[in-house]
């Protein structure tokens, strides 16, 4: 069972649980092309300027480490996994220039190739699913252009420990994320953006 949250019921759900007294984020981020409306870097990459769309990225410096600095302070230990298919579409290509930020700011983000898991995913890829603690999961959702519009929130304590689990177990086959992005990433030539 659970209920649906359009993106602003789902924000300010989601905070309230953060700040709630949960041990833990944990984050699975699976699909390959989503719209970032608003974030200059994605509006530079989405008109082809791949150039300044990398130089963009710094702008999100100090909002990420206020972000990470915030989530340490509430004692939540908070864990970041992207499955990547292959070959890289732009957007997830232009994402790792962005999750590199990231994790220079101190988050812990590790990648998954998505061949690796494709025994699991025969009948449904796995979800995009934030976990908080044992309390609460939200299943982020999207429209049909890839714009974030919200999420279906989970209470099922059942639920959340088997979806935790499967995280995990995702989790610790992830590769860290400095080597898979040097391998896979750092050469790949500018992508051509879709948008």
């Amino acid at each position: 069972m659970s209920t649906r949250l359009d993106r602003p019921h789902y924000h300010e759900e989601y905070y309230r649980t953060l700040k709630s007294g949960i041990g833990h984020l944990n984050k699975l981020e699976r699909g390959q092309n989503f719209k970032e409306r608003g974030f200059s870097s994605w509006e530079a990459f989405a008109a082809g300027r791949w150039d300044e769309a990398l130089s963009l990225i710094e702008e999100k410096r100090e909002a990420y480490v206020r972000q990470v600095g915030e989530v340490d302070r509430l004692g939540v230990l908070q864990r970041r996994l992207r499955v990547v298919e292959f070959p890289v579409t732009p957007y997830v290509q232009w994402e790792l220039h962005v999750l590199r930020l990231r994790v220079e700011v101190g988050d812990r983000i590790r990648l998954l190739d998505a061949r690796t898991i494709a025994h699991i995913e025969k009948h449904r890829e796995v979800p995009e699913v934030v976990i908080l603690g044992d309390v609460a999961m939200f299943e982020v959702q999207y429209d049909h252009d890839g714009n974030a519009a919200g999420a279906r929130h989970y209470t099922d304590a059942e639920l959340i420990a088997e979806t935790s689990a499967g995280f995990d177990q995702l989790y610790a086959r992830g590769e860290e994320y400095a080597d898979f992005f040097d391998r896979e990433i750092a050469p790949l030539p500018p992508p051509v953006a879709t948008p």
